[in-house]
């Protein structure tokens, strides 16, 4: 009896990790300063109100904090009974979003009147939510195709369906890079990996030399490498944001002092607001977000090493994969590094309920950090 007590464990909460939520609390603050600097003279010139962007996003701000530090104090244990349900919703929203109107080409947007959102940042959540409990019930068979491979498949399958519709490729590369990075480290074997891989390249490879689609692709590559080709169409983003990036030198202009945000770069605010903060911050202070960024990957995954369970882990894991994913890809686009995927950059680009729920998110990680386990005497 003695020994069965021993071998039970309890929850003991304490503090949040004050690295984490401080570095958080850095990229908030750079992120709306950089993203009004950023934004002022479109905002003027579109709405005839320098602070049109600004005001929205540090409200959503101000209430993602607040929301942020309200699921800090919650044991984020109570989600595994919403998981289901959460991502039979994002199914049911990825398939409405089918039926509202375009825009720029895309059903991916739901307008409610009062609020607008993308159900894909549902989706990601409720993948990450999902999994996260999947792996930490199943941690000892991860290494099997049953358990360790095919549920995930047929998840994703579904969520990419569902997305490619949109169409939305940026976020489905985005959860495919988050779900794989789960599945690595709840304990998938490196094999399907590597068979899996295998299999993407040949049917890509078979994809592209359908008739039409191959012409179709291999333009995609020449603007990514040429984008001069097209330098009044499909590549002129692309130069815009490398002229803004090639302004900022060493030390940059100054805040405020872009000129590729003057109606030169499409809507600076949105995925492109890297480049207005290379061209004022210049190198040294581009490259400090992007350390502020590896620092939050870091210390994210250290919360989730020291986290006291399996579904803690995973949790922390995934949310912190989606940070450091969706960081790079951006970066990688707004220096023509990737061909351009429409991703917005954490903390900075514009997007209210998008950043609402990014600070939820982290709040769940901070509620992680809170917990210890101890034995029981």
């Amino acid at each position: 009896m003695k020994k069965l007590l021993s071998n039970k464990k309890i929850l003991i909460k304490g503090n949040v990790d004050i690295t984490f939520i401080t570095i958080v609390l850095i990229l908030v603050s750079l992120g709306l300063v950089m993203l009004f600097s950023a934004s002022y003279a479109y905002a003027y010139y579109y709405f005839n109100n320098f602070f049109h962007f600004i005001s929205r996003q540090a409200v959503f701000a101000l209430m993602g904090l607040v929301v942020m530090i309200i699921v800090a104090n919650i044991d984020y244990h109570i989600l595994i009974r919403f998981t289901v349900p959460l991502f039979a919703v994002s199914i049911f929203l990825l398939i409405l979003v089918l039926f509202m109107p375009d825009l720029n080409g895309a059903s991916r947007w739901i307008n409610l009147g009062f609020i607008t959102f993308q159900p894909s940042e549902i989706a990601k959540f409720s993948v990450i939510l999902l999994f996260s409990h999947y792996i930490s019930i199943n941690s000892d068979s991860m290494k099997t195709f049953k358990y360790g491979v095919l549920p995930f498949v047929i998840v994703l399958g579904i969520i990419a369906f569902l997305m490619v519709l949109e169409p939305h490729l940026s976020g489905t590369v985005l959860i495919f890079g988050i779900s794989a990075i789960m599945m690595f480290v709840g304990g998938t074997s490196l094999f399907w990996f590597l068979l899996v891989g295998g299999l993407i390249v040949g049917a890509v490879t078979i994809v592209i030399m359908i008739p039409g689609l191959i012409q179709y692709a291999m333009s995609r590559v020449q603007y990514w490498l040429d984008p001069f080709s097209d330098s009044t169409g499909k590549g002129y983003q692309t130069i815009q944001s490398l002229y803004a990036i090639g302004s900022g030198g060493f030390f940059g202009t100054g805040i405020g002092g872009s000129k590729q945000k003057f109606l030169f770069l499409p809507e600076p605010q949105n995925d492109f607001v890297f480049s207005v903060v290379c061209e004022e911050l210049g190198f040294v202070g581009a490259a400090i977000i992007i350390i502020l960024f590896a620092l939050l990957v870091w210390r994210g995954f250290i919360i989730a090493m020291k986290a006291p369970d399996k579904f803690g882990s995973m949790l922390a894991v995934g949310l912190t994969a989606q940070v450091g994913l969706q960081a790079i890809l951006n970066i990688a686009v707004v220096t023509n590094t990737i061909p351009n995927t429409g991703i917005s950059l954490p903390f900075f680009s514009y997007g209210g309920t998008s950043l609402m729920m990014l600070l939820m998110q982290m709040g769940l990680i901070l509620s992680v950090s809170r917990y210890s386990t101890v034995e029981k005497i």
